[in-house]
């Protein structure tokens, strides 16, 4: 509490007591009025009074300088106090210059922990203001220290140099730490060099904390506890890695896994363990093998020295199953195998483990042409599988399936030679015929033109539909195209083959006539049908009539072709008439001799009569 003086700063004016002169200078005896006459004695007191008065105004004026020359402490500073009492949960605090404040205990602990401080101690506190409503001052254990851990900070930010300090409670995003009077912001990605799920273990732990930004207008500090860490793991990392060579043997703990391998600690650095580099077999995840914590053996394959990143692998302490492969697979050997993987182009499968052959999409099946893989063999299954090709420079083995089964062509021609018959569902219909599901899981096809004797095949194939069960017979078989030939129309026989059998060209028959049109007739031998037309009726042009004849009638005429295609026979009357006519002139005369042709001819029907 003051005494006598004004707040603030400023000194207080001049005061003085009631009676006494403001003329601060000493008495001057020669500009001393003159006194009243008056006795002698009365002079020698007034004299004494006087000078006893001017001797407590020199006092005063010293105890006043005094006290001007004494500095208050300015409010906003930092001032040393000592505690002079505990009371109510608050410490009295007397900060000299007749000041006491009050200040909570709880501003004496650190975050967790209980206060430490008893009377007797001295300790600083911040000036908020010299005086109250109730004449005390104003004071605040906390801002004191944090306007002293701010110019701790700052010289440490300057310096660049670490700071230590505690976490005390979670907020969003991060961390706050206690400094040391100041609370700073730790961000969640900048606690450790990976992801923290439990912050627990390191609430309320001192340790040291690298300043990233600070702004002491806003009172802003961000610091990282991850920087101390990597710089801590560099420095690790280097001498780790300094005595480490590639192709070293080390032990090592799996400290993660993850879908494309392993990262093993090798005493304070991390170094990759591939899942390529883990088994010479296929691994499908690192989990089918390792587990977190375990300790393993491991080669040190490469080493980065700027980056500092270790590649590991396993697979090298053991022995390369591919150098024997050529020796245990063969070419054209046949071996079981398991299914370990299914793609659109193919399927892999392990020999054993370590070695794994494909077998591509185009050697799975003799008759699965454009099927995906999956449809044929699925993951796991044990099949038979032959090698066609070994790559042991890129570690590739080629493998076949249909290899191990017989071509189905093969065996069809040898069951089914040409002529045989068979039956089929109708597997698909197309502009140029049919194709017919048969045994084995092969097709054969049914041309347009072996469809039918009687109709144009774009006429007979309308007749049939997908799913038809229907018969046909074996025409040809080519085992190399893949390809099997059928016909529908020789199931019954060629009926124009047995007919025409023995007609050759010039050949005679007799014929029925079935009708009668302008341009000819059409007329049936053994069941072909066949036209004369109007021209080849008769050799006398005024005979070539075709009303002249009349259905039913039977008639003779000369073969002048036999079409095997077109399955037709071609007949004149006219060429059977001029064939006689020549065969009677060579036999029975010649008009150089002076018979008449009409004799020749009846010599020669005679003759035939008599026959």
């Amino acid at each position: 509490m003051r005494l006598g003086l004004e707040q603030g700063r400023c000194k207080p004016a001049l005061r003085f007591c009631p009676g006494t002169t403001p003329d601060r200078r000493p008495p001057n005896l020669k500009d001393r009025r003159r006194q009243p006459h008056g006795p002698k004695d009365v002079n020698v007191k007034e004299t004494e009074t006087r000078m006893a008065q001017n001797a407590s105004m020199e006092e005063f004026e010293a105890l006043l300088n005094e006290s001007f020359e004494m500095d208050t402490p300015e409010e906003g500073s930092v001032v040393k106090g000592k505690v002079i009492a505990i009371e109510a949960g608050q410490a009295i605090i007397d900060v000299g210059y007749k000041m006491e404040g009050r200040v909570e205990l709880k501003e004496f602990a650190n975050p967790g922990e209980a206060p430490e401080i008893a009377v007797g101690d001295e300790v600083e506190v911040y000036l908020r203001a010299a005086e109250n409503a109730r004449g005390e001052a104003v004071i605040s254990r906390e801002m004191a220290r944090r306007e002293e851990a701010w110019d701790r900070l700052e010289k440490a930010y300057a310096d660049d140099q670490r700071v230590e300090g505690a976490i005390f409670s979670r907020v969003k995003g991060g961390f706050t730490v206690d400094l040391g009077g100041a609370v700073a912001f730790l961000p969640g990605s900048q606690v450790d060099v990976r992801p923290v799920r439990d912050a627990g273990p390191l609430m309320g732990l001192k340790q040291p904390f690298q300043i990233l930004k600070m702004d002491r207008r806003r009172g802003n500090i961000v610091v990282s506890r991850r920087a101390i860490l990597e710089e801590s793991r560099a420095e690790q990392r280097a001498e780790v890695i300094g005595n480490l060579a590639e192709g070293q043997n080390v032990d090592g703990v799996v400290k993660n896994i993850t879908e494309y391998g392993a990262f093993v600690d090798l005493g304070g650095v991390d170094g990759l363990l591939h899942v390529t580099d883990m088994a010479w077999r296929r691994v499908n995840h690192p989990s089918e093998i390792l587990n977190i914590g375990e300790t393993i053996k491991v080669q040190v394959i490469k080493i980065n020295k700027d980056t500092h990143r270790i590649s590991l692998g396993m697979k090298q302490l053991q022995e390369d199953p591919w150098d024997l492969v050529a020796a245990k697979y063969p070419l054209e050997s046949v071996h079981k195998g398991r299914v370990t993987n299914i793609t659109d182009y193919g399927a892999f499968v392990e020999l054993e483990p370590g070695v794994e052959g494909l077998v591509h999409v185009s050697e799975m099946s003799w008759t699965k042409k454009n099927v995906h893989p999956g449809k044929i063999v699925s993951t796991s299954q044990e099949v038979d599988v032959m090698v066609l090709e070994i790559d042991g420079a890129k570690r590739r083995v080629s493998l076949g399936l249909k290899q191990t089964m017989r071509n189905p062509w093969e065996v069809f021609a040898e069951t089914h030679p040409e002529g045989t018959q068979v039956e089929g569902e109708v597997k698909n219909i197309t502009e140029f015929g049919l194709f017919i599901g048969l045994e084995g899981e092969i097709d054969g096809m049914v041309h347009l033109s072996d469809l039918s004797w009687d109709e144009r095949g774009e006429d007979a194939i309308q007749n049939y539909r997908k799913g038809d069960m229907v018969e046909a017979v074996v025409s040809e078989v080519d085992v190399e195209k893949e390809r099997i030939s059928l016909s529908i129309k020789a199931l019954g026989g060629d009926k124009f083959a047995e007919a025409v059998g023995g007609v050759k060209r010039g050949s005679i028959i007799t014929v029925e006539v079935t009708a009668i049109e302008d341009g000819g007739i059409e007329v049936e031998y053994e069941g072909m049908k066949s036209f004369i037309r109007r021209s080849d009726l008769s050799r006398d042009r005024a005979e070539q009539r075709p009303e002249r004849f009349s259905v039913g009638d039977k008639v003779d005429v000369r073969v002048t072709n036999v079409d095997s295609k077109t399955r037709r026979l071609g007949l004149s009357i006219k060429a059977r008439e001029i064939a006689e006519e020549k065969e009677a002139v060579e036999q029975y005369g010649s008009s150089d001799s002076g018979a008449s042709l009409g004799d020749i001819l009846g010599a020669a029907l005679k003759g035939d009569e008599d026959k």
